[in-house]
């Protein structure tokens, strides 16, 4: 694996640090698969409540199981197939430290696509799809092996590449704190083969959307019929990536590709995290199906097409602007000069809160559990952990903005006082 390189400019020193440091990054390492676990033991057919301490498998062959293991790689090799394929076009990313420009290639749609062909033809050929909700513990635990596998082998690549490739916020010398946040900012295999980026679309996000769909056939399964409620949350959510992947491009001015190195924290939360913890309520669905009424179905699906259109309006905006600050379409837009030389929107949807799409988020997030009914906490685990996500994210993001725009981002949080919730927060 290799990292080209146009730099040799020296790293300096992490000398801030997030998520309480090198103790918490250690914790982090470990807290983070115990909760995945967690969420599957407390949530059984039997019984699934938050308010019972679960009773965890003692035996070996409840984690691990061959045929889950070349599941799980199959599906890695199947989407590394889909990535190098000549599908899509390439862009070029947002400039780096050093002023250079990665080239990153856009196809995950068409994967997306490929992938639920391939689902669907499972389906088709009576292939037994729903045994992925009875291997779901040998997945997620696979998932998770792989995960610190590869973390691993992406500090040793840092330790041995050049100083140049490093990530300011994992240069600390602690090794849980860089091995959690990430060592190298953007490892690749060769020039082409982008492991952050590809890691942060395609496997989990696709696959997530592949467990609801196998999660409606174990419910059809089990009882001959499929519950509104299953159908709704597997919808909402394989809408949610289709949007996410069909704006592909718009990822490569995230934090998470821009500033965070490709470490335990994302490789985990790509690969375990988000397949196995985003599809609690689905997974819930199965054994505790909902009856919904007319009126509830049109209230949660008004609530999700509020937030989608937040989310997506508000996103689109911001990318617009930012990609041409003087298209005539945006001239109704107000916005403050900064000393970068960039401009920030102070108006239009972005005037109303700082981070608008993550209220669209949050109201997203609300009617993915709605049609899971309040039985348990537990299917509504998503919409908590997301939105202290989304505010643990939106003090970072506001760290880093005071950091680069100085008092002109102080004039930007007097114009645009709330952060996500107008007149709330």
């Amino acid at each position: 694996m290799a990292t080209d390189k146009k730099s040799d400019a020296v790293i300096p020193k992490t000398t801030e640090f997030e998520f309480m440091g090198p103790i918490g990054g250690f914790l982090m390492i470990f807290s983070l698969p115990i909760t995945v676990y967690y969420l599957y033991f407390a949530c059984q057919p039997t019984s699934c409540s938050a308010l019972q301490i679960p009773s965890f498998s003692t035996s070996v062959s409840d984690y691990i199981d061959s045929s889950a293991i070349l599941i799980f790689l199959a599906w890695m090799l199947f989407q590394a197939v889909l990535y190098v394929m000549p599908i899509g076009y390439e862009v070029k990313g947002m400039p780096l430290r050093n002023g250079e420009r990665l080239t990153y290639k856009i196809n995950a749609f068409y994967a997306f696509l490929v992938s639920v062909a391939f689902f669907g033809g499972a389906v088709y050929f009576n292939y037994p799809v729903s045994m992925l909700y009875d291997k779901y513990l040998h997945l997620a635990t696979t998932s998770i092996i792989f995960s610190f596998v590869v973390s691993t082998l992406l500090y040793i690549k840092a330790k041995l590449g050049p100083q140049s490739a490093l990530c300011s916020r994992a240069n600390s010398g602690y090794f849980f704190y860089d091995f959690f946040m990430g060592h190298e900012l953007n490892p690749r295999i060769g020039n082409k083969f982008d492991l952050k980026y590809f890691c942060e679309l395609r496997p989990g996000l696709i696959g997530w959307v592949l467990l609801n769909f196998a999660m409606i056939a174990k419910a059809y399964e089990k009882s001959g019929s499929v519950s509104a409620g299953i159908i709704l949350v597997s919808v909402f959510q394989a809408w949610y990536v289709m949007d996410g992947l069909w704006h592909e491009p718009a990822i490569l001015s995230t934090m998470d590709i821009l500033h965070d190195g490709f470490g335990f924290m994302l490789v985990f939360g790509d690969l375990a995290w988000v397949p196995f913890t985003y599809s609690i309520q689905a997974r819930y669905l199965v054994d505790y199906p909902t009856e919904l009424s007319n009126l509830s179905i049109v209230f949660i699906i008004a609530m999700k097409v509020i937030g989608y259109i937040i989310f997506r309006a508000s996103n689109s905006q911001k990318d617009a602007f930012r990609k041409n600050p003087n298209d005539p379409k945006l001239k109704h837009l107000q916005s403050i000069p900064t000393r970068t030389g960039s401009r920030l929107l102070v108006s239009g949807w972005w005037g109303m809160v700082r981070h608008p799409n993550y209220l669209g988020d949050i109201l997203m997030a609300i009617s993915w559990s709605l049609p899971c009914g309040t039985g348990s906490v537990l299917p509504w685990f998503y919409p908590i952990y997301f939105t202290i996500l989304l505010i643990h994210r939106e003090m970072r993001d506001s760290h880093q903005c005071k950091q680069k725009y100085g008092k002109d981002w102080d004039e930007y949080c007097r114009r645009v006082k709330y952060r996500i919730i107008p007149f709330v927060y």
